[in-house]
């Protein structure tokens, strides 16, 4: 499926050109299985070879980041902090979670949120999910477009020059890409350990070990 999405893709950058860039970057970050490290080479290949201008390309993908992360940003205005604590009052115990953990999230996000999102548009997989949190928490609409502006410019950069420089190769990014991705899901899945071990397992062995203490 993912090399039937790359393939489409390509179709529509060689086809639209910018506004093909824009699109595709668009949909890559609302539908996160379109893989930029697919589209962003592709249109620094063709900006290498003079079918499109390079400043232009990456000013098309950075826009398009924007519009894509907006889109993703109202959806979490919209789903709102008060469907969220419904949803934990209901269902978090089965995972451990509880309204004060949201309220924690929260703070950190408040004070994090421009440095959390321009953080976050670099690493692979989050790169469009932290738009969610930040409409939810309703973060200053201006700051959130400009550090968005920012990560995302890095980011795409970084992929239309890679592209560019390899040149007929562009294709062999999106296998570097992919090994960035390994620390980030070790890094997710260890987080989660870590809370669960707080959360459920340490506060049980502590009760135990203060009844097993002699008196």
């Amino acid at each position: 499926m993912l090399d039937g999405l790359a393939s489409w893709a390509t179709d529509v950058i060689e086809q639209l050109g910018y506004a093909g860039v824009v699109l595709m970057i668009i949909l890559e970050n609302v539908f996160p299985p379109i893989p930029s490290e697919a589209i962003l080479p592709l249109a620094g290949f063709l900006a290498g070879q003079g079918r499109m201008w390079l400043p232009g390309v990456i000013l098309a993908a950075t826009v398009g980041a924007v519009i894509g992360a907006l889109i993703l940003y109202y959806f979490g205005a919209w789903f709102g902090e008060k469907r969220i604590r419904w949803m934990v009052r209901r269902y978090g115990k089965w995972f451990a979670v509880a309204e004060g953990d949201i309220d924690t999230a929260n703070n950190w996000f408040d004070r994090h949120g421009g440095k959390a999102v321009m953080i976050c548009r670099l690493i692979p997989i989050v790169r469009s999910l932290v738009s969610i949190p930040a409409g939810i928490r309703r973060m200053d609409l201006r700051t959130f477009i400009l550090y968005t502006a920012i990560g995302s410019g890095v980011w795409n950069s970084t992929l239309i020059l890679t592209g560019w420089w390899l040149g007929d190769n562009w294709e062999e990014v999106s296998t570097y890409v992919d090994y960035l991705q390994y620390p980030v899901v070790i890094a997710v899945l260890g987080a989660v350990v870590w809370f669960l071990w707080k959360r459920k397992i340490a506060p049980r062995r502590g009760v135990g070990a203060g009844m097993n203490t002699p008196r």
